[in-house]
């Protein structure tokens, strides 16, 4: 009962796009090759593990002994949002594709919501998140009515300035709207998105909080906690699951203070896994377009790594991953891109150098996972533990 495993997901860093992801308008894309011309691209740790070792990375020098086993993952799962992406790491996969409001949300249900949380609505179309607060924050200000918007992804997102409505005043709003978006309309997330300033000069707040769908059975978290191991979520895990199979969870703001929470884990005595999500390479670069401040953000996390590293136990797993692209050098939109996601599999008992190619699913990682704490798989994925593990 000594091993523990970390997942950490680099939420949005794809590798290239997949077979199909014409038919979700992301031909071409690719977040790693877009952020590695930029100056600020540096991560010689990932380098020294094997990220370019990994199929189709072929944008830097390889490592000559890749101290890490690697691989690129293919999305099996019917979407490219960060729930269906978390889910299918943790061994769920979604086989019908949540629902997309591309003409905004119906009437009807506008009207609802309306009805029950006594505001009125603005907007109600697909929008970039900046965009949306230029275009209708005095507004909102002025007449108190909610910005209401959605992306291509699965959501229905609320923002509100937080001296007109408040964040936990907003978060009970968000409840509401989550209490109506079921049957054909339940979208994967419901997220609050407080803002502040002045017109020309909006800025969101880091109180975002998302609502998910519940996960339609069982996960990763639910066999490890049923198994007697510990099962702590950091960051948004606890909302991209709703609590569900967790034994704790630790917020976390920033990719920062993910990190920081999670190497605090790292000197903890627990036995079981660590799921953490580092938001800000999505949120504040991919959707946003910076191609430089995604760059440096992956330079910081190498930074990180390198510690993290040195301080894992003789039985510590470390998993670095993604849970969808989001190009922030794709000029055909904002949203996220279907691609391929990296895999690097580090740790005292992990064979340097496995080239374990391309993997058919996300799940792959939940089904090793498994194996390695001697937990029988009732999911899905296939796992590698055999290949990987001395």
């Amino acid at each position: 009962m000594d091993k523990r495993v970390f997942i950490i997901v680099l939420d949005g860093f794809g590798m290239g796009s997949l077979p199909d992801a014409v038919f979700f308008g992301d031909e071409g894309a690719n977040t790693l090759r877009s952020v590695s011309r930029s100056s600020y691209f540096y991560v010689p740790v990932m380098q020294s593990l094997g990220l370019f070792n990994i199929e189709g990375a072929d944008i830097l020098e390889k490592a000559k002994n890749p101290s890490a086993a690697f691989a690129r993952m293919a999305e099996k799962s019917a979407g490219k949002d960060t729930t269906v992406g978390h889910w299918e790491i943790a061994g769920l996969i979604s086989d019908t594709p949540m629902p997309t409001f591309p003409n905004g949300f119906p009437r009807s249900l506008i009207d609802e919501f309306e009805s029950q949380v006594g505001r009125g609505v603005l907007c109600n179309k697909p929008y970039s998140g900046t965009e949306v607060l230029k275009d209708f924050g005095e507004e909102h200000i002025k007449t108190g009515k909610l910005i209401v918007y959605t992306s291509a992804d699965s959501v229905f997102q609320i923002a509100a300035h937080e001296e007109i409505v408040p964040p936990d005043e907003l978060y009970v709003l968000c409840k509401k709207a989550r209490e109506l978006l079921i049957g054909e309309y339940a979208v994967g997330r419901v997220i609050a998105r407080p803002f502040l300033g002045s017109a020309g000069a909006f800025v969101r707040t880091s109180n975002r909080h998302d609502f998910s769908l519940a996960p339609p059975g069982d996960t990763l978290l639910d066999l490890l906690r049923s198994a007697g191991y510990e099962t702590i979520g950091v960051g948004k895990i606890y909302d991209i699951f709703t609590g569900k199979g967790l034994s704790d969870s630790i917020p976390a703001r920033s990719n920062a203070d993910g990190m920081s929470v999670t190497s605090v884990l790292l000197q903890r005595e627990f036995y079981g896994l660590a799921f953490v999500n580092l938001v800000e390479f999505d949120m504040l670069y991919g959707h946003r377009k910076d191609v430089n401040g995604f760059a440096k953000a992956l330079a910081e996390f190498d930074v990180w790594l390198g510690g993290f590293l040195k301080g894992m136990k003789d039985n510590d797993v470390l998993f670095i991953t993604a849970d969808h692209g989001c190009d922030p050098g794709y000029a055909v939109s904002t949203d996220h891109t279907r691609e391929y996601v990296p895999l690097l599999i580090c740790g005292k008992t992990v064979k340097p150098g496995i080239n374990l190619k391309t993997r058919r699913s996300f799940a792959d990682i939940s089904a090793t996972v498994l194996d390695y704490f001697d937990v029988a798989n009732s999911i899905g994925g296939e796992s590698f533990a055999g290949e990987v593990f001395v």
